[in-house]
């Protein structure tokens, strides 16, 4: 009896420190990413907050029919997707524009009907190839660049030297799949 109840109290333990293992881990993780980024721990939490709260206004203040992603990198702000009319691209820069510490914006909307889910997922696909040839040619840490794919073009952003850049570009326009590559970069010496 005292052996099922010793069996019993592991388990029921066991269950209830599952979830703080994965947050103990996933925050390792999280924190591993930090480490090899050049922007400050600060930075890094500030993109994700630029990302949420413009993510938010766009869905708040655009049309149904547009379809607008923002990422941030050191708080450098990257506007990709379709909007319905000329209007719209030029209301999300302006709500871009409100939101606080927002250093700089690229607005790379185009003005046509939003993409289909199929395309959506074929730039995802191609945005992993890429990340994948960072990774695999190992000429720089992968962690220095965030890459996004919007119909084909890829957006390189990061803080990096002349020479990780051109080597980025390079891996990124003989990926397949790639159209165009664009370089949103700040560089280092």
């Amino acid at each position: 009896m005292h052996k099922s109840l010793s069996t019993l109290a592991c388990i029921l333990i066991c269950t209830q420190l599952s979830g703080c293992f994965t947050a103990v881990v996933g925050g390792a993780a999280a924190g591993g990413l930090m480490i090899t980024d050049r922007r400050t721990s600060g930075i890094y939490i500030e993109d994700q907050n630029i990302e949420l709260k413009v993510g938010k206004r766009m869905y708040d203040y655009m049309e149904k029919a547009a379809h607008v992603n923002t990422t941030s990198f050191n708080r450098v702000v990257l506007l990709t997707g379709e909007v319905p009319s000329e209007s719209q691209r030029q209301q999300a820069e302006t709500l871009t524009r409100e939101i606080s510490n927002v250093r700089e914006i690229h607005n790379a909307l185009t003005v046509g009907p939003a993409s289909s889910l199929s395309d959506r997922g074929q730039d995802a696909f191609v945005t992993s190839k890429v990340k994948t040839r960072f990774i695999s040619e190992g000429k720089f840490s992968s962690n220095a660049f965030k890459v996004v794919t919007e119909a084909g073009t890829v957006y390189l952003m990061g803080i990096v030297t002349e020479q990780e850049a051109t080597e980025a570009v390079e891996i990124a326009r003989t990926t397949e799949g790639v159209a165009k590559v664009v370089k949103v970069f700040e560089y280092i010496k």
